[in-house]
C-alpha cells in the first residue's frame, strides 16, 4: 500500500518556514499572505496529527516532529527543482552551458569561439570559467571540460588529446637560447598549476629527459597556467607550455617550440556530460567542433618525441 503524502503546497510552506524560521519571511518568498501560509502549515499538522512548530511570542521553533521532517523536505524540494531544470534543459536545443577552467577558457575556447559561432549560429553558448566540482543538475551545466587523471565514472567522458609540456618562448628568445643546455642560463617561468601531477612534469623533469642534471628554482611563478603563458608571450621568459594552452600560439607563430622533446603529463582534458546527453544536438555539435579544432594542430604533437616523466617527487 502506498502511503498518502500531504499536499505539495503544504509541504512547500513548511519547508520555507523551517528554512527561514519565520512565517512572515516564508510567506514573502512564496508570494502568499502570512495567513495563507499559516493555514497551509496547520493543514499539514492536521494531516500528521502533531504540531510542527511551537508558536512563540515573536518567533517560531521546530518541534521534534518538525525537526525530523525539515531536512528531508529541504532535500526533496532541492532534488525536485534540479530534476525540473534538467527536464526543461532537455527541451532546449538552442542553449549550451559549458564550464571549463579559467586557463582553458582563456587560451583554448575564447580564441576559437568565432569559428563555432559562424558554424552554429543557432546555438547560444554560455560559459562558466571555474574549477569547482560541478553538479550538472544543480548548476544547470550541459558540458564540462576538466583536466586530470580521473576517468569520471558515471558520466560520458571523452579524452580530448594527448597532453604534454615542452619549453615555449617568443621567436626573439629562441635566437638567444638555441639549445637545451643554454636554457640553464635562461629566464624560466614556472606554472605551479600542474604541481599536483605525479610524477612531476616540471623543469627538472624536462631537463632530466634531455640528459641534463638541472633543477631550477628561481623565476616568476604563476598559479594560473594562462598567466604563465601570457608572461612568455610578453617575452618575460620561457615556460613549460601545456599542449592545449599553447598550440594556437605556436600555430600562429607567436610562440615557438625549438626542441622536439616533450614530456607527457599523464593527465588529459576530458569532455564530460551526463550519460545520454552526448546525443543532444547542441552537445554533439560542440563535441564534434572541439575534435575538429584539435585536429588542426595534431601536426605539432606528431613532430615531438613525447617521453614519460621519470622525476621523483620533491
Amino acid at each position: 500500500m502506498i502511503e498518502r503524502l500531504p499536499p505539495l503546497t503544504a509541504l512547500r510552506a513548511f519547508e520555507a518556514a523551517a528554512r527561514h524560521m519565520s512565517f512572515a519571511k516564508a510567506a514573502e518568498e512564496l508570494s502568499v499572505t502570512p495567513a495563507a501560509l499559516s493555514f497551509q502549515i496547520k493543514s499539514l499538522e492536521q494531516h500528521l496529527g502533531a504540531p510542527l512548530f511551537r508558536r512563540l511570542n515573536r518567533a517560531v521553533e521546530l518541534t521534534e516532529a518538525g525537526a525530523a521532517l525539515a531536512p528531508g523536505a529541504a532535500d526533496g524540494f532541492q532534488k525536485l527543482s534540479a530534476a525540473w531544470r534538467a527536464a526543461q534543459r532537455l527541451q532546449d536545443e538552442q542553449t549550451l552551458t559549458v564550464t571549463a577552467g579559467p586557463a582553458f577558457t582563456a587560451k583554448w575556447l575564447a580564441p576559437r569561439l568565432y569559428e563555432f559561432a559562424q558554424a552554429h549560429p543557432e546555438i547560444e553558448l554560455r560559459f562558466s570559467a571555474s574549477l569547482k566540482i560541478m553538479d550538472f543538475g544543480r548548476d544547470a551545466i550541459d558540458v564540462a571540460i576538466r583536466f586530470g587523471h580521473d576517468p569520471y565514472e558515471g558520466l560520458y567522458s571523452l579524452p580530448l588529446a594527448t597532453e604534454w609540456v615542452a619549453p615555449v618562448m617568443t621567436p626573439e628568445l629562441a635566437k638567444k637560447y638555441p639549445d637545451a643546455e643554454s636554457l640553464t642560463r635562461a629566464p624560466l617561468i614556472f606554472d605551479d598549476s600542474i604541481n599536483f601531477l605525479r610524477p612531476p612534469c616540471d623543469w627538472k623533469a624536462w631537463f632530466g629527459a634531455m640528459g641534463i642534471d638541472f633543477d631550477p628554482r628561481h623565476g616568476p611563478r604563476f598559479s594560473q597556467a594562462d598567466h604563465a603563458v601570457d608572461a612568455a608571450l610578453a617575452g618575460v621568459g620561457i615556460v613549460l607550455g601545456r599542449r592545449a594552452l599553447v598550440v594556437k600560439d605556436i600555430a600562429d607563430g607567436r610562440l615557438v617550440m625549438p626542441f622536439d622533446m616533450a614530456i607527457s603529463t599523464g593527465a588529459q582534458f576530458r569532455f564530460l556530460c551526463p550519460l545520454g546527453n552526448e546525443t543532444r544536438p547542441q552537445v554533439k555539435a560542440f563535441r564534434e567542433w572541439m575534435l575538429h579544432e584539435i585536429s588542426k594542430t595534431t601536426h605539432i604533437t606528431e613532430a615531438l618525441r613525447i617521453l614519460e616523466p621519470t622525476g621523483e617527487d620533491p
